[in-house]
């Protein structure tokens, strides 16, 4: 089943699916685990410079997983260009790999994708993607791993 932008906005106002599993790490095991680029996009929300990522232009076969944890979110069956600089995707590899935070930063209103397994920042999900969803996952590279098939 296919999400759409009205069970995003469900998710993160009435709570999140369960993940399969969790892995918690206190700030510091993350630093050791971490580039500081990557602490710094995953831990502390950071976002990397637009058409600045490894995996932008990157269309192999394969998965993306969270940098931090591992965990499966993308499959590149879904990913697509979208313009404007991230890695784009039109739905997660399952629904429970995505947690959906509302964002009020900035004066906008967004809706913040973390993993939901460790809740490493990802980036934003927003309703402007392709059909048949609509929605447009736009993913820091740096927040993901390549695991080509």
């Amino acid at each position: 089943m296919a999400l759409t932008w009205k069970d995003i906005i469900h998710f993160s106002v009435k709570g999140n699916p369960t993940p399969d599993t969790r892995v918690e790490k206190s700030e510091s095991e993350w630093k050791q685990l971490l580039t500081p680029e990557q602490f710094r996009i995953t831990r502390k929300k950071g976002t990397e410079a637009p058409h600045s990522g490894a995996l932008c232009s990157v269309h192999d076969a394969g998965k993306y997983g969270c940098i931090c944890c591992g965990t499966l979110l993308f499959d590149s069956s879904i990913k697509f260009e979208s313009g404007t600089g991230w890695p784009s995707f039109t739905q997660p590899i399952k629904e429970n790999a995505i947690k959906y935070i509302k964002d009020s930063s900035f004066g906008m209103v967004r809706v913040e994708v973390l993993c939901n397994t460790c809740d490493a920042h990802l980036g934003h999900v927003f309703p402007d993607g392709p059909p048949p969803s609509g929605l447009r996952y736009c993913i820091n590279s740096v927040s993901m791993k390549m695991i080509k098939e």
